[in-house]
């Protein structure tokens, strides 16, 4: 196993690692819409949040030598589920020809105040 980490994501903000190298795949923790930089939380609209979820999600699938068109699984957590459309345009927006498999789970609250989180499992 290898421990990926990434400046092109927001760092760990706890125990765990943005993402682990094992077995041929590329295990992702859940992306919230921190800004990297700043490390503060991206204001605006759902469909900020989830650009800038995604564009965590690439950093951190590019730093462990994978891309969008390696995901085999992601997860969505929605605080809120009448988020789905819009957050599905943005996320939909990621992926080319490949889509991976999906579930999308409502949630009662997401750290930081997120409303939205999304997690994937990549081929390396």
């Amino acid at each position: 196993m290898k421990t990926i980490t990434t400046d092109k994501a927001p760092a760990a903000i706890g125990p765990y690692a943005q993402a682990v190298q094992a077995g041929g795949f590329l295990y992702c923790s859940g992306q919230i819409a921190l800004d990297p930089v700043t490390g503060e939380m991206v204001q605006g609209s759902i469909e900020d949040e989830t650009r800038r979820v995604m564009e965590n999600l690439r950093g951190v699938l590019e730093a462990g030598a994978s891309s969008f068109d390696k995901v085999v699984k992601t997860t969505i957590y929605l605080v809120d589920m009448t988020d789905f459309p819009a957050v599905n345009q943005v996320y939909g927006s990621f992926f080319s020809e490949h889509k991976p498999a999906r579930a999308t789970v409502a949630v009662a609250a997401l750290p930081r105040g997120a409303r939205v989180e999304i997690d994937a499992v990549a081929l390396l």
